[in-house]
């Protein structure tokens, strides 16, 4: 877009997708309360405008209808408009998504909401076009209708907000369960995950196809605690079949947020950081599990993607790539046969595109995503190459792609950096550090962590974003608790006091700021913070994971880590609370499902003694690393400098050297087995504990 002066207020947000719209004629006004004000002083409904930067249909809507003199001239006449960005505002976007359902059956983004001056909604949608068109009321005439309707015949619509109204608070309201949730449970909501399952291609249900991650990180811990093979199955067979699709960036790493096919070709291209970092560790998981190459090469290439792409200078993570470059989707991906041929040259083209399945007539509108159909090996043999020279050359060929393609113009990136999404990347860095071995990943962990924990926590306070150097937004339940979270991974990865300290912190004010003593659920937004309609609780988990269900995983760990009673109960309370849902529906627990598991699997506790440097002591960290045991808490304890680790972790006292030798204390299921030297005997048994025995 040419440099203009801004015509509407929004030029003055951080935002990067109020900003796209900073140029539009229409008199957008961010949420807040110059535009509520407005809305009740003129008596003029709002329309209620949510989305997020890299919303393909979103950017549709902007340019049929936002752009438009004529519509925006309508919308500033009748109507007190306001921009909301979804990432920045979670809490508006839950209670007005919500509403859109119950108005319409079904949601999504571009949000349309009409409400009353007290904020309360009557009409909504998602995308409308410029006219009538499939089926769509065209924007102009539902302007019209509304603010006619809104003049003359208001009462009907505000019979309508009592009856959403109504709905909303029912909904937020669930009756708890009076008992924990038991093995009988967990191995019922397995089972109805399994009945969706897609036997051809891997995942849930049809098309459009989302990687459903948190599912799948669910059967996997049921698996490890049950010894189910089934579960086991379905998680490998679904992770290779992504990797394998154009939902995975062949040439460049990372997923996209899903495909518009059962198949995982046709991806909808933006790239989300949450997805990435949710995706990450059922793969390393994979890999500890079953030591597959191919997976660990997804997780690596993975975490990459986002430390080349996604990593801002100081040290947190972007949220997005978009789905759109040049004004078309998915254009920075594609490939003629022609091109994909001049870039990898005549020698390698015929292996490399059979191998990353380019053809002629290609896979979408004539061009190709990159996808990885058929085994290598099996194509080195036809081609009688030898499967080392067939990877080897396959590799150069993905090379030259990806830098050709680093010469096209990029998608734009949303450089907002969300705490929440973050404290899900951290977590991914650290177990990518832990299983790999690789330091680089740690050190991006705890220099994001770092920068939230300095940057984004003032006056006493964790906010939500940090955009254009500004911290904007207080933060919410999923701040405090997925931060809190990657504080605990990266604990276990280098072993410094000072994360246990701080996941003990956000815990403590998670407590203050969100608890409902009534219930023992948490609320999602805090109690001095604006609540529209109705204070929720944010039960459900859906692309990521619930803010309760990940203070229930979260508390869990730091009772084990701390031995504080107060800790167990919270975790346990939410549990409990949230039973009767997640039964009806395990599809909107998956993460609830996880931290359910690990309430009843029989821990893991492993600590290890000894200066942070020796050999032996090294080699014992390694070994603890590598094994797949999720229930574990791990800790490192150097005798000559543990007075602050056995302030935070009192189970650490206990433990010392034997004889005057680095020593690993592994205790299982409630009973400690004898002292261990040998980091190889360590390894043994870890490996035994990981296969179930």
């Amino acid at each position: 877009m040419p440099e203009a002066s801004p015509v509407n207020r929004l030029a003055r947000e951080t935002s990067p997708y109020l900003r796209q719209h900073a140029h539009n004629p229409v008199d957008w006004r961010p949420w807040g309360p110059e535009a509520l004000e407005a809305a009740r002083r003129e008596d003029k409904p709002i329309f209620l405008s949510v989305g997020y930067s890299t919303c393909h249909w979103c950017h549709v809507m902007a340019h049929e209808c936002f752009e438009n003199p004529q519509i925006a001239a309508l919308m500033n006449q009748h109507f007190v408009n306001i921009k909301v960005d979804r990432e920045e505002r979670p809490d508006l976007d839950e209670t007005y998504m919500t509403a859109v359902q119950l108005l319409t059956g079904r949601g999504g983004w571009p949000m349309s909401v009409f409400l009353t001056p007290d904020l309360k909604p009557f009409y909504a949608g998602t995308y409308f076009p410029p006219e009538d068109r499939g089926g769509l009321p065209g924007f102009p005439r539902l302007l019209a209708a509304l603010a006619q309707a809104y003049r003359q015949n208001r009462e009907p619509l505000l019979g309508l907000t009592r009856q959403v109204e109504e709905r909303l608070i029912a909904l937020a309201t669930i009756t708890p369960s009076e008992a924990d949730p038991d093995q009988t449970a967990v191995t019922q909501a397995a089972a109805r995950l399994q009945e969706d399952f897609d036997q051809v291609n891997g995942g849930f249900g049809g098309a459009p196809k989302f990687p459903r991650g948190l599912e799948l990180g669910f059967l996997l811990l049921h698996h490890h605690a049950q010894g189910d093979p089934r579960a086991l199955e379905m998680v490998r067979f679904s992770l290779e079949r992504m990797a394998r699709g154009g939902i995975y960036d062949q040439a460049g790493g990372g997923f996209h947020r899903y495909t518009v096919d059962a198949q995982w070709i046709v991806p909808h291209f933006e790239k989300m950081l949450y997805d990435n970092a949710l995706l990450v560790p059922l793969y390393l998981a994979l890999y500890q599990m079953e030591g597959l190459d191919w997976s660990r090469t997804v997780a690596v290439e993975t975490l990459d993607f986002v430390l080349r792409e996604l990593t801002a200078p100081e040290g947190g993570f972007y949220a997005a790539w978009d789905a759109d470059s040049e004004g078309e989707e998915g254009k920075f991906y594609l490939w003629t046969l022609r091109e994909f041929t001049e870039v990898v040259g005549p020698q390698d083209a015929a292996l490399a595109a059979a191998a990353l399945g380019v053809s002629q007539q290609g896979n979408f509108e004539g061009k190709n995503i990159l996808t990885r159909p058929g085994s290598l090996e099996e194509l080195a043999g036809r081609l009688n190459l030898a499967p080392e020279e067939a990877s080897r050359r396959l590799a150069e060929a993905r090379a030259r792609l990806f830098q050709a393609r680093a010469r096209r113009v990029p998608p734009h990136r949303d450089e907002k950096i969300i705490t929440s999404w973050n404290g899900l990347m951290i977590s991914a860095l650290a177990l990518g550090a832990q299983a790999l071995g690789e330091a680089r990943y740690a050190e991006a962990a705890a220099r994001a962590a770092r920068f939230l924990l300095g940057e984004l926590h003032r006056d006493g306070r964790l906010h939500r974003i940090h955009s254009q150097g500004q911290v904007s937004v207080p933060g919410f339940l999923d701040d405090y608790a997925f931060l809190a979270n990657a504080c605990l991974d990266l604990f276990e990865t280098d072993f410094e006091p000072a994360w246990l300290a701080a996941a003990r912190r956000l815990a403590e004010a998670m407590e203050d700021l969100f608890l409902d003593p009534d219930d023992g659920a948490y609320f999602y937004v805090a109690r001095d913070q604006e609540a529209v309609l109705v204070r929720r609780k944010n039960l459900t988990d859906g692309a990521i994971p619930s803010g309760n269900s990940m203070a229930a995983r979260t508390l869990l760990r730091l009772h084990r880590f701390t031995e504080k009673g107060r800790f167990g109960e919270r975790a346990q309370a939410i549990l409990r609370r949230l039973v009767p849902p997640a039964q009806s529906q395990p599809w909107g627990f998956g993460h609830y499902w996880s931290a359910a598991v690990l309430s009843l699997t029989p821990p893991v506790d492993l600590t290890l003694v000894g200066p942070a440097a020796h050999p032996a002591l090294v080699e014992m960290v390694r070994a603890a690393h590598r094994a797949y045991l999720p229930e574990r808490r791990l800790v490192r304890k150097d005798p000559a400098d543990c007075a602050r680790l056995e302030e935070l972790c009192p189970p650490a006292r206990h433990y010392s050297l034997l004889d005057e030798k680095p020593a690993a204390y592994l205790c299982h299921s409630f009973t400690c087995r004898p002292p261990i030297n040998d980091p190889e005997e360590l390894a043994r048994q870890l490996a035994e504990l990981q296969r179930g025995r």
